[in-house]
């Protein structure tokens, strides 16, 4: 019987240096639109590129990254999903907090 080696995830963190935040999106608005509820205490209107829509569906309670916009901080493009796996693991790390 051989041992179970962990897996090892790579998780992306929120690089603040490009102003990362981490968000739950907290309802879908329709037209790629969300509510997000950030991080940092803010809650913003996020924006689904085209981009990303075509690869990841995108729905209500998900974790994401995004990006405020910084001619409007109300606002802020998603860039980043996390599976269920990535969210354990960010809530193991203390990233999580609220």
């Amino acid at each position: 019987m051989e041992e179970e080696t962990p897996q090892i995830t790579r998780v992306r963190t929120p690089r603040k240096e490009n102003r990362e935040v981490l968000a739950i999106v907290e309802s879908m608005l329709g037209a790629n639109r969300v509510r997000l509820r950030c991080m940092d205490g803010v809650v913003r209107m996020g924006r689904i590129p085209g981009s990303m829509k075509k690869k990841t569906w995108v729905r209500e309670g998900d974790i994401v990254i995004v990006i405020p916009w910084e001619f409007q901080d109300s606002k802020a493009d998603v860039i980043w999903k996390y599976t269920r796996p990535q969210v354990n693991w960010l809530e193991r790390r203390g990233y999580l907090q609220g």
